[in-house]
């Protein structure tokens, strides 16, 4: 009896949580309209965005799409909803242009660095878990690996051919898009058309293996050379880059879930290709609502690795990259991101970096001036209408937020009520001119928004400078104590390094560190 009015009770909290949260409207890149969010399921919400491959260190580009999502996540929370945040890490990479064969990048890069591919994915996932804590990510409720859930790739690829819509060739599997395109709207969610796809499709090894160039590779059958393999039906090889996000998503958010998120770089091929794969193989679209954030960009060009423009990570808060003038803070990326709305464009500038660190600066002091303001006497305002307007701004945070999570016109209102709290400290507005009610509506206003919700925090000193150097003179100690043999001294200062968090790892250009929780 008492287990069942639990749970009376618990499904009465649950409807009353839900039929109270606001309405919430965001852009679907689907549907390309804003719509209603109405959860499959009332009162949870289903989040899947596509992580990093982690052949290599992260660079600004990636920090956009984590930064967006964290913020998502937090939004969705702060309105009453269970939130299962499912973002992978591709530690069995492929080349991410379009057109492009699925050559493992992974694999490709542990053999230039001399180092075993899973050692390689480390040192990466590591540095990149570093940044996210730097730039006060939420971790995800769950993280999965391509290389964790090759057994659920191999049994959605053995689906999709039981169904007709792929097929084997010597060893590698791919997927037939004509075949698909022409009872499903293939093409839909990036608005290619698939004969103007197969223009501008490039010649590539291994093309002749294909039907038709459109196909893409659920399966690849491993060279001799290749390191990274694994047995399937079809022979020793490893997966395509798109059926590992589709077995993933499904896994742990179900066959069809709320939201998938992503940069707008990845719509097509690999966000469209999983919409054809996912569909044959379960019978339905995955995907309730599309979110895709935009790109940053340098002189109008998408940073990314191919394009040799981007900006490390470790480089942006180190100020170590010729287009840096200077170090920035992981909180003022993350300020100058939030500034503009996620479905604009955001182009790098030193200029737009250091104006943010500025503006942040200015913003947050009000912020602590606030929390010092004592409440003020009694229930009614000395100034009706400033009283009236600040609790407008206040309340307006709320539906900016639940219009498409415009963080851009959330912080354009905290800086409409950084000058009033300055000017009630510096004497120009009344101590009395606002409610008391008003004052704290303020002061709640900033906590939820600036810290709970855009996950601000207060920029602390920077040694950057100072510790790296402290970091490279014990490198070079260390490396001059090998030289003599001296490995009782080389062997110390690597553990107690590592013991402080520090690892060093010896590569054939010299000795690299990287910092781990």
């Amino acid at each position: 009896m008492p287990c069942v009015l639990f749970a009376g009770l618990s499904a009465v909290f649950n409807y009353l949580i839900f039929h109270f949260m606001p309405d919430l409207y965001f852009y679907n890149s689907y549907t390309r309209q804003k719509e209603k969010f109405e959860p499959i399921t009332p009162g949870y919400a289903g989040l899947y965005v596509c992580g990093p491959t982690v052949s290599g260190e992260s660079h600004m580009g990636h920090a956009r799409p984590y930064i967006t999502f964290d913020v998502v996540q937090r939004y969705l929370k702060h309105l009453g909803y269970k939130v299962r945040y499912v973002r992978n890490i591709t530690d069995a990479g492929h080349f991410e242009e379009e057109g492009r064969e699925a050559v493992d990048k992974v694999n490709e890069k542990a053999k230039l660095e001399k180092m075993e591919p899973m050692e390689l994915v480390h040192k990466y996932t590591m540095l990149y878990r570093q940044g996210m804590k730097l730039f006060n990510c939420e971790d995800p409720a769950i993280e999965p690996t391509a290389t964790g859930h090759i057994i659920e790739q191999i049994s959605m690829i053995e689906t999709i051919i039981e169904k007709g819509y792929a097929y084997e060739v010597n060893g590698s599997v791919y997927f037939d898009v004509n075949k698909y395109a022409a009872s499903y709207p293939y093409g839909k969610l990036s608005g290619r058309v698939l004969e103007d796809q197969l223009e501008t499709t490039r010649e590539l090894d291994g093309q002749e293996e294909k039907r038709d160039k459109a196909d893409f590779a659920l399966w690849k059958s491993a060279p001799p050379q290749h390191i990274m393999r694994w047995k399937s039906p079809w022979g020793e090889g490893f997966p395509g880059w798109h059926i590992e996000c589709s077995a993933m998503s499904s896994k742990y958010l179900g066959e069809t879930f709320d939201i998938h998120g992503g940069g707008m770089d990845l719509q097509f091929p690999h966000h469209e290709s999983e919409i054809a794969q996912s569909t044959i193989a379960h019978g339905h679209p995955p995907v309730r609502y599309w979110m895709h954030n935009n790109m940053i960009t340098i002189n109008g060009k998408k940073m990314g690795k191919s394009y040799n423009n981007q900006i490390k990570l470790s480089e942006l808060f180190s100020g170590n990259h010729p287009m840096l003038q200077q170090a920035y803070h992981p909180m003022v990326i993350r300020f100058y991101i939030l500034q503009t709305h996620y479905r604009s464009t955001l182009d790098f500038s030193n200029e737009a970096l250091q104006a943010s660190e500025r503006a942040f600066r200015r913003l947050w002091e009000a912020y602590e001036l606030l929390n010092k303001l004592p409440a003020t006497a009694g229930e009614t305002a000395a100034d009706s209408e400033l009283d009236a307007k600040v609790a407008q701004w206040c309340r307006e945070c709320e539906e900016f937020m639940c219009d498409d999570f415009n963080t851009a016109k959330v912080l354009a209102n905290l800086f409409e009520l950084a000058p009033v709290i300055n000017g009630i400290k510096g004497g120009q507005v009344s101590g009395k001119a606002l409610s008391a009610t008003t004052v704290a509506l303020m002061k709640d206003t900033f906590h939820v928004f600036l810290e709970e919700i855009l996950g601000m925090q207060a920029m602390q000193a920077q040694q950057t400078d100072k510790l790296d150097k402290a970091l490279s003179l014990l490198i070079e100690i260390r490396s001059d104590a090998k030289k003599r043999k001296d490995f009782a001294t080389s062997d110390q200062i690597r553990n107690k390094l590592a013991s402080a968090g520090i690892m060093l790892k010896d590569e054939k250009d010299g000795t690299v560190s990287y910092t781990v929780e």
